[in-house]
């Protein structure tokens, strides 16, 4: 285990781990994405109360949750880089930053998109949904400041830091619904107790939630691949792998 991590810190290892990586779960991502979709959008069964305008939840929950969880992994990221100066911690959390804001805005335009058949209106300042643009823009903040420093090491320790601190933002969101009045609803998928939807609904739910992990993951690595040939285009092994030597 401790040699795999090791490796991870290797930049040529990394790039090739990474490309294998993506040959195969690419592929399978792709087949959970269509196979969710389709399961989601046209076979489970419409809502009782919201008919078929339910059905963004399967863009907008596998957005959302998955945004919640790719910024951990940025923030994870940031800690190692201030800890332990492993540059590709670096590499990664650049490479999330973009993915993490992208899935995050996903969730909050799909959800203005349900507010307004739902609520009455496309947006409100709801604790979720405020706390969520604040992720939003915690996110741009990573991008931003790596793009503004000319210093790499001082722009990694900014993004490192913002990234840290950023993770109270977290909690809010999962426990705004309960801590304060919301028009919200609450979460559906419990992992304790029983699941406040319907088994035909919820599995191509989880199915799409995979699906948006494993688009995650292809992202981010693609990404880091893409920085790591940036980073080290004068190196033997670039160039080697360009076919330059």
């Amino acid at each position: 285990m401790w040699s795999f991590i090791h490796k991870l810190g290797s930049p040529p290892w990394f790039f090739r781990f990474g490309g294998s990586l993506v040959r195969w779960l690419l592929p399978l991502t792709l087949i959970l994405l269509l196979v969710g979709a389709f399961w989601g959008l046209l076979v489970a069964p419409p809502d009782f109360r919201q008919g078929n305008s339910y059905r963004i939840i399967y863009i907008h929950v596998p957005a959302a949750v998955v945004a919640l969880a790719g910024y951990y992994v940025m923030a994870l990221a940031g800690a190692i880089s201030l800890i332990w100066r492993i540059k590709m911690a670096d590499i990664a959390m650049k490479a999330a930053a973009p993915v993490g804001a992208v899935l995050t805005g996903i969730a909050l335009v799909t959800g203005a998109i349900w507010g307004k058949p739902t609520w009455g209106t496309w947006w409100v300042w709801d604790a979720r949904i405020t706390s969520m643009l604040i992720l939003f823009f915690l996110y741009l903040g990573v991008v931003a400041l790596f793009e503004a420093y000319e210093n790499k090491a001082a722009a990694a320790k900014a993004c490192a830091v913002l990234s840290l601190v950023g993770t109270v933002n977290i909690p809010i969101i999962y426990k705004s619904v309960d801590w304060w009045y919301s028009l919200h609803q609450p979460a559906s998928i419990k992992f304790t107790g029983e699941s406040a939807i319907d088994a035909s609904m919820l599995y191509p739910l989880l199915l799409m939630i995979v699906a948006f992990y494993g688009l995650f993951a292809v992202t981010v690595v693609m990404n880091m691949r893409a920085e790591l040939i940036w980073h080290h285009r004068q190196s033997a092994w670039v160039r080697q792998w360009a076919g330059l030597d």
